[in-house]
């Protein structure tokens, strides 16, 4: 079922047999900010047009979707795309979802999320977050969360693509492909290591990948 052909120059492990699942699986990189910032700014919007948000509440918001975001990518990241799985079709959404990316963490049409996935997960976590909070805060604070999900999107395109000058960007690379080299089930930050600090996962076993 997989086997590779070129896809502009790189040779892309193929997953789907149909054409058109395949097609969705490349994504170029502009993709997610042109799907994304329209909601932003609508979210954002309504923060200031319907809720009228203080300061201050601008302020606390910001910083809870920013602590949400870095755990959420590290959760997913570490939990889900990581998942031991058992089955045959367990092991094939792990693949598919992320075990794709460590066969091949060189193809670029892949580094960022494809949009279906992209938005059933936002849509899911938008319920999620519903939960805990009112009507009045939820779409700004999920304005400032997609935000922080396209700075992974492209952070995480940066470590695989670019040569990074600023230091910052520098060790978020490293920091990222000492996941993908080190063969240690660690660093499953990519934007940010904070949770793998606070988590104990800047080192770990030694991965029993297949």
């Amino acid at each position: 079922m997989q086997h590779s052909e070129k896809i502009k120059g790189h040779s892309s492990v193929r997953v789907f047999e149909n054409p058109l699942l395949e097609w969705c699986t490349h994504v170029h990189p502009l993709v997610p900010l042109l799907l994304w910032s329209p909601i932003v700014f609508l979210c954002l919007r309504s923060g200031v047009v319907d809720s009228q948000l203080s300061a201050s509440e601008w302020s606390w918001l910001f910083v809870a979707a920013f602590f949400s975001w870095t755990f959420t990518e590290y959760f997913l990241h570490r939990v889900v795309f990581h998942f031991p799985a058992k089955s045959r079709a367990g092991k094939y959404f792990v693949y598919l979802f992320h075990g794709l990316h460590h066969d091949d963490p060189d193809d670029a049409s892949r580094l960022v999320m494809p949009p279906v996935p992209a938005i059933l997960i936002m849509g899911l976590l938008t319920l999620f977050f519903g939960l805990f909070f009112s009507p009045r805060y939820l779409s700004s604070f999920m304005g400032f969360f997609i935000i922080g999900y396209l700075f992974y999107d492209y952070i995480h395109y940066g470590t695989h693509h670019f040569k990074m000058k600023n230091p910052l960007a520098r060790y978020l690379k490293k920091f990222h492909l000492q996941h993908h080299h080190s063969k240690e089930a660690a660093k499953y930050g990519v934007s940010s290591p904070i949770w793998d600090i606070i988590l104990g996962t800047m080192t770990g076993p030694k991965k029993d990948r297949k």
